[in-house]
């Protein structure tokens, strides 16, 4: 499902722009890199607003545009397997766009047990959590971009306390880490898990597809189906964790602007 928020919004420019006048619309969808699958319950961020900017060669008195949005609140384990949320669509001067703010005005964690933290967000809704666009994205000409901010949860909410130990949780911090990718431009690997008896492996098996680094994650769902969203053309490692089996798939092709099938099979041998 797809949240869309308002339609088309004029935007204020902060300095000169493209003179020809002419625009193009700049999508951006906001998507989650989930964790701790069976103990948290809903990871939330509240979002006021976006900024993005015109990139040029000296970067100074670079036009930003403004989106005021009403504040929305998003369930960041809502948003998996190419599950995206629209914080914005408008039509924009075109250009070539490299920075993003995201103002975060809160953020918190709901675990399974019911517990629920609030959790501090260091500038989010003062300056905006700075997010660097690489390569930047072209907006053309009566053309729609689409701009994906990937949000490692994983790596975003960081866990106080210990599990193990009787006090066990005290809370946890935020420390955003966004991946920012050119939708447009980037495949996406999809497919399926399944156990040797061909029935899906559902809600737990976590999926991972990496280039030297992970570069995305995802769990499946509750019909054994996953999606990796977002990847730069190139080629990947898959990995699947299944009944405590780590499988790996080298070799899987993304082509920019299509989808890689990659259906996984656990094997008890």
């Amino acid at each position: 499902m797809t949240i869309i928020i308002g339609g088309f919004f004029s935007c204020e420019i902060a300095s000169d722009t493209d003179d020809t006048g002419e625009t193009g619309t700049l999508s951006v969808q906001l998507s989650d890199n989930p964790f701790l699958i069976d103990l948290v319950s809903a990871a939330t961020v509240k979002i006021d607003s976006v900024v993005i900017r015109e990139k040029n060669e000296s970067n100074e008195g670079n036009p930003f545009i403004t989106l005021p949005t009403e504040s929305k609140t998003y369930n960041l384990l809502d948003l998996q397997n190419g599950v995206t949320a629209s914080l914005a669509e408008l039509d924009i001067p075109v250009g070539d766009y490299d920075l993003l703010r995201l103002y975060v005005d809160s953020a918190g964690i709901i675990l399974s047990n019911g517990a629920s933290y609030d959790v501090f967000v260091p500038s989010g809704a003062q300056t905006g959590i700075k997010i660097f666009i690489d390569p930047a994205i072209p907006v053309q000409g009566g053309l729609t971009s689409e701009l994906l901010l990937d949000l490692d949860v994983s790596k975003s909410f960081v866990l106080l306390g210990n599990l193990n130990s009787p006090a066990g949780v005290t809370g946890f911090n935020f420390k955003p880490v966004i991946r920012a990718a050119n939708l447009s431009t980037s495949g996406r690997i999809t497919g399926t898990v399944s156990d040797s008896t061909n029935s899906p492996v559902t809600d737990a098996s976590q999926v991972w597809a990496a280039q030297d680094t992970v570069v995305t994650n995802t769990f499946t769902d509750d019909t054994g189906a996953y999606a990796l969203i977002g990847l730069p053309e190139g080629t990947y490692s898959v990995s699947a964790i299944i009944h405590e089996d780590t499988l790996v798939t080298d070799g899987v092709e993304v082509v920019a602007a299509n989808a890689t099938t990659l259906d996984i099979q656990w094997s008890n041998k």
